[in-house]
């Protein structure tokens, strides 16, 4: 443990300058709030810090609802081309929400403003990139052709924004505007899917299923190279992991599940169950529970709309089992499973034994 007292001395050893040591220091209280209390071998996840940062949240939502009842009823009296709100409105926005961003987020450190904050943002570039680019009439008749140039901007927009603030939460919403444009853009070329299914089912016509699935690995592999980079997960770059598999998972499981669901034999339900087994193996090898709470959680959602009453009850208490199990035993099958595995990465990975932290 590295206190104020070590900090001290190193700047007075000449080790650290003042404004290290001030830096280090920062970071530690930034990171005490989500690890402080954290049992070894768990994941961290913070979603707030404080009754303050709630308090901020609330103070946001309601600017943000008068911020759009003062543009709704400026743009009815003065400008009634919604390309012209767009253009005039949509960057005082932007702005007005960049600066709160450099406060709250770069030199308040806040966790849920900066949830909120990048939300916002990202809001507000969609809307006003669409209202700007978009063909309303043709979008009333479900032609989407004019869809994908604003939100592939948009999605340029946050990543500017994620550059400059590294909020986590901001990744996760890149991955998902992702899949939108691709899908947005397949459904300009490939036309519209039949039904909300066919954007999940791999036996459906069309690309949709396979851009799903194919996004799907791409996101997961992004989150590993955040997770890789940051094995005892003390930095921003974990966070960056948890919230892209957060996202990934329920891209993989949704497709390959709902596909096999529909399949409604007992064949396609044992394959269910061995890759649920085998997603199961791959959150633990790289300890992120998160991947596998997100993937069961469509799968619950998935039989509650496809299996009869005992189908559905049988296959959620089996789930329920299962996670239970994993939770209370995580960290000795989590070892067990490393050692049957000696080819793994393990230096890449989370440490099996309990992890001293490094401030």
């Amino acid at each position: 443990m590295i206190d104020r007292a070590d900090l001290k001395a190193a700047v007075g050893a000449g080790m650290l300058s003042e404004a290290q040591a001030a830096s280090l220091a920062s970071l530690a209280d930034s990171r005490r709030g989500a690890r402080e209390n954290l049992a070894p071998g768990d994941e961290p996840f913070e979603l707030f810090r404080g009754f303050n940062e709630i308090f901020i949240v609330v103070g946001l939502a309601i600017l943000t609802t008068g911020w759009l009842a003062f543009v709704g009823i400026s743009a009815a009296s003065e400008i009634t081309n919604p390309q012209q709100t767009a253009l005039f409105y949509g960057p005082i926005g932007g702005v007005i929400l960049w600066l709160l961003s450099e406060y709250f987020i770069r030199r308040r450190r806040m966790v849920a403003p900066a949830i909120a904050l990048s939300l916002l943002f990202a809001g507000n570039a969609v809307l006003s990139l669409v209202l700007y680019f978009s063909e309303p009439f043709m979008v009333a008749q479900s032609t989407f052709d004019s869809l994908p140039i604003p939100f592939a901007l948009s999605t340029a927009v946050l990543a500017v924004y994620w550059w400059r603030f590294r909020v986590p939460f901001a990744m996760a919403m890149i991955a998902v505007a992702l899949f939108i444009v691709a899908i947005l853009t397949a459904a300009t070329y490939q036309g519209n899917p039949q039904s909300f299914a066919d954007l999940f089912l791999l036996s459906a016509a069309g690309p949709f299923a396979w851009i799903t699935l194919v996004l799907g690995v791409l996101v997961f592999a992004a989150a590993m190279v955040f997770d890789m980079s940051d094995p005892h997960r003390v930095t921003r770059r974990s966070a960056n992991g948890f919230w892209l598999h957060v996202v990934a998972a329920p891209a993989l499981i949704n497709t390959v599940a709902l596909t096999l669901l529909d399949a409604q034999s007992s064949a396609a339900n044992l394959v269910l169950f061995f890759i649920l087994c085998l997603f199961s193996v791959v959150a633990i090898i790289i300890d992120r529970r998160s991947f596998l709470i997100a993937g069961i959680g469509y799968i619950v959602v998935l039989t509650a709309t496809v299996f009869d009453g005992g189908g559905m009850a049988k296959t959620i208490l089996g789930l329920g089992v299962i996670l239970l199990a994993l939770g209370a035993f995580w960290e000795t099958v989590r070892a067990r499973i490393l050692q049957a595995m000696p080819f793994l990465p393990t230096d890449r990975l989370p440490p099996s034994a309990p992890r001293k932290e490094l401030v």
